[in-house]
C-alpha cells in the first residue's frame, strides 16, 4: 500500500498546494524608471503596467493592490517611498488613521 493510500484511508487530507491566486499575492510597487512611472507586483520579473504619469500609476497601483490585499508602496522620483498603503485597512499593522 502507498503513503497516499494509508494516508487517504486514516482520513488524512492531501498536502493544500497554493493557488495560482495565491502566487501572486505580492505587494505592488509603484516606481519610475526610464522616463515611465511603473506598476510592479512584487516577485514578478517585469512591471504589469506603464503609464504616462505618477498620479496615472499610482492609482493603477492602488486598484491592483486593492484587488489582491496587499500594500501598495509608491516611490518618489529619486526612489525613497513616498508613501505606503495597507489594503484592507483592517490589515495596516500601524495603529495611525490613514
Amino acid at each position: 500500500m502507498s503513503g497516499v493510500s494509508e494516508n487517504r484511508l486514516l482520513g488524512i487530507p492531501p498536502p493544500i498546494r497554493p493557488t495560482k491566486e495565491a502566487l501572486m499575492q505580492g505587494d505592488v510597487e509603484t516606481y519610475h524608471e526610464n522616463g515611465t512611472w511603473k506598476n510592479k507586483v512584487e516577485g514578478g520579473a517585469q512591471a504589469s503596467s506603464t503609464h504616462d504619469t505618477k498620479e496615472e500609476a499610482t492609482a493603477r497601483g492602488r486598484e491592483m493592490a486593492i484587488d489582491r490585499g496587499v500594500e501598495h508602496i509608491i516611490r518618489n522620483l529619486d526612489g525613497t517611498i513616498g508613501e505606503r498603503n495597507t489594503y484592507p485597512r483592517s490589515r495596516d499593522p500601524r495603529n495611525t488613521p490613514g
